[in-house]
């Protein structure tokens, strides 16, 4: 686990990271709104999905389509992967949920 500096600058870090991503999407597909350390994902058949800081674990967690996801970043491979045993990245879980409720395929440039 990382210190809270670390991990607060990891976390913001990646927030601007997916928050970027979506500057090229049509809002009217995928819109994304900000609010503090929570981004919200608004897809265009109503659906909804939310990336938020949960800084009492140092992690991000991520719930989309009735799933949550817990993400710890790991220092060696500098991923963020869900501790739940599945080993899901970050963004590849970000990926296939953009993917799934909207067919777009978003592409995140690394920090």
């Amino acid at each position: 686990m990382t210190d809270e500096s670390k991990y607060l600058e990891l976390a913001d870090q990646t927030l601007r990271v997916v928050n970027d991503a979506f500057d090229d999407i049509d809002p009217d597909q995928v819109d994304v709104y900000a609010s503090g350390d929570v981004l919200t994902l608004a897809f265009a058949n109503g659906t909804k999905a939310v990336l938020n800081t949960q800084r009492p674990t140092r992690q991000l967690w991520f719930a989309a389509n009735a799933r949550a996801w817990h993400f710890s970043y790991d220092l060696p491979s500098g991923r963020w992967v869900d501790d739940k045993g599945r080993g899901a990245e970050l963004f590849e879980t970000l990926r296939s949920v953009v993917r799934e409720q909207a067919g777009v395929d978003v592409k995140f440039k690394a920090p």
